[in-house]
């Protein structure tokens, strides 16, 4: 009988060693994203993560981008839902945004489309606030919808168009982005 049930225990603590927690998401730096997103009956998936790094070493935010299931990265700029959530690891000035913004989107859009959008640029621009680290950011863009700028959860202003919206992720995933490595992780291509 004692043997028996030093047999049973032990097979207890074999097993128990051996059963990894299901983490659901990706977790990068420390910093833990969901493995999906919905809303407005769209289910989104996490596509890739990657960590930002300023000047090269400056660990200065994460990252997440989800896409629609059975979307495409290449229709990436597209007319089709997307989400990125950005977690800082310093405190930055809300204006500083609108800078970075306006001086991204002009290597990535044609001046045209810039000019019939500005108005929509320094609505968004006007949405930022201060940020400290560990905050979040996210856009969402749902087609028909609009842009949902969001800060810890909580929406900020949702702007129109599609064209917009293009233009606002091209700064992270266009043919200029703020930094590429960072666009090729959250691509899933890295």
């Amino acid at each position: 009988m004692k043997h028996t049930v030093y047999t049973i225990l032990m097979f207890v603590v074999i097993a128990s060693v051996g059963v990894t927690p299901k983490v659901d998401g990706a977790e990068i730096e420390g910093v833990h994203f969901e493995d999906s997103y919905e809303t407005d009956g769209i289910r989104m998936k996490i596509q890739g993560t990657g960590l930002f790094r300023y000047l090269g070493f400056i660990k200065a935010y994460v990252g997440a981008l989800y896409l629609e299931e059975g979307s495409s990265v290449e229709d990436i700029l597209t007319d089709t839902p997307k989400r990125l959530e950005v977690e800082y690891f310093h405190d930055l000035k809300g204006e500083d945004f609108g800078i970075t913004t306006n001086k991204i989107l002009s290597k990535n859009t044609n001046a045209l489309t810039l000019q019939k959008i500005r108005p929509q640029i320094d609505y968004h621009n006007s949405l930022y606030e201060d940020v400290h680290t560990g905050d979040r950011y996210s856009l969402t863009y749902i087609p028909g919808r609009g842009t949902e700028l969001a800060l810890n959860g909580k929406t900020k202003g949702i702007i129109k168009g599609a064209d917009f919206a293009s233009a606002l992720f091209s700064m992270w995933l266009g043919e200029f982005p703020m930094n590429k490595p960072f666009k090729d992780q959250l691509l899933g291509l890295k």
